[in-house]
């Protein structure tokens, strides 16, 4: 993506460290934060600096050749499986961080220098598998249409491009006339703070709306498809994502609306058969008991926004059955989500 006349990655790696967007200070700054070592590369992914299931793979490919940099010469591979441990305990539910790892571990046992040249494939294979999503994808969108999001799978989650705003952009970019409908997507606003941030900075027709606000617009014909990414997809075509996806997609069904998923092959898991076996990754309560903004003099602050004394859960996805999903959009084409649709993309 193109910012400011320049253009970026959302990760990348040179020398021994590992370069980012960093995330928690947009949309009100843009910055690049530097991971020197692979456990504040494990850090960047823990803290959300980085987030996103593709841009989350690559960083944590990059620490994989990060720890091959590291390693003593004499303790190499009790280093390299400690890190292994380390990285993959980071973001549990994303796929492709241990898609990354696995990839990476394994060409680390060959050599340094081939476990940094996988990382940097694993890089340039998400952004190109992104820029064929939008291809896909946008063949679906009608001139006219107005469409639905939920989280931030753009650009900034991908290492390029994204997922369910690549058709958006490709759409915008041969001229159709679109509306975005960007829910906040609370706790974190990562609809309200990254969403709008990247279409803005796209000059894409965009409005922010609360994340209850979807059926009201579904209800009065504003919306005629909804397209989300996602974290992890089992075999049968169940999918995690960000907490209240699935909502969107019982809703989207009611109203008859297409409810599409945009994700690469990286993220789904065949040794997951159903969604009942993704991990769901449980985050702090003071995301949702707290709220961190900047005030009009332009100073960040982090304020109390509910009862005091409260006790807030907190999961940071959840799973949207196979049934309540038209199509999943990726690299290989858009797909009907079953066991045996997905085994055949998968392993063709």
């Amino acid at each position: 993506m193109n910012v400011k006349g320049k253009e970026y990655r959302t990760v990348w790696m040179e020398g021994g460290s590992v370069f980012m967007i960093e995330q928690n200070l947009l949309p009100f700054e843009f910055a690049i934060h530097e991971a020197r070592f692979y456990k504040e590369t494990c850090h960047a992914i823990r803290t959300m600096i980085i987030r996103g299931a593709g841009a989350i793979g690559a960083a944590a490919g990059y620490a994989m050749a990060q720890a091959c940099l590291e390693a003593p010469h004499n303790e190499r591979q009790v280093y390299l499986d400690e890190a292994r441990r380390t990285i993959e305990s980071t973001r549990p539910t994303a796929r492709n961080l241990f898609y990354a790892v696995e990839r990476v571990y394994a060409a680390a046992l060959v050599s340094t220098g081939e476990a940094i040249s996988e990382a940097r494939r694993i890089a340039d294979e998400d952004a190109a598998a992104s820029e064929k999503i939008g291809e896909y994808g946008n063949a679906l969108i009608s001139d006219g249409a107005g469409i639905s999001t939920h989280c931030n799978a753009g650009w900034l989650a991908f290492v390029d491009y994204g997922t369910a705003l690549s058709p958006i952009y490709r759409a915008h970019e041969q001229g159709k006339s679109l509306f975005v409908y960007v829910d906040e997507t609370r706790p974190r606003n990562q609809g309200s703070r990254l969403t709008a941030w990247e279409l803005n900075n796209a000059s894409v027709p965009f409005a922010i709306i609360p994340d209850n606000a979807g059926a009201f617009y579904m209800s009065k014909g504003k919306i005629q498809m909804v397209i989300t990414g996602a974290d992890r997809i089992a075999s049968n075509g169940d999918t995690a994502n960000k907490i209240g996806t699935l909502e969107k997609a019982i809703v989207a069904r009611e109203y008859n609306i297409p409810f599409y998923v945009a994700a690469p092959l990286s993220t789904f898991d065949p040794d997951c058969h159903t969604g009942t076996e993704i991990p769901i990754e449980e985050r702090s309560e003071d995301e949702v008991l707290f709220q961190t903004g900047r005030d009009e003099s332009g100073v960040d602050r982090r304020i109390l926004v509910s009862a005091p004394g409260s006790q807030a859960l907190n999961p940071a996805f959840d799973v949207t059955p196979f049934s309540y999903i038209s199509g999943i959009i990726t690299e290989k084409g858009i797909i009907k989500p079953s066991v045996e649709t997905i085994k055949k993309v998968i392993n063709p």
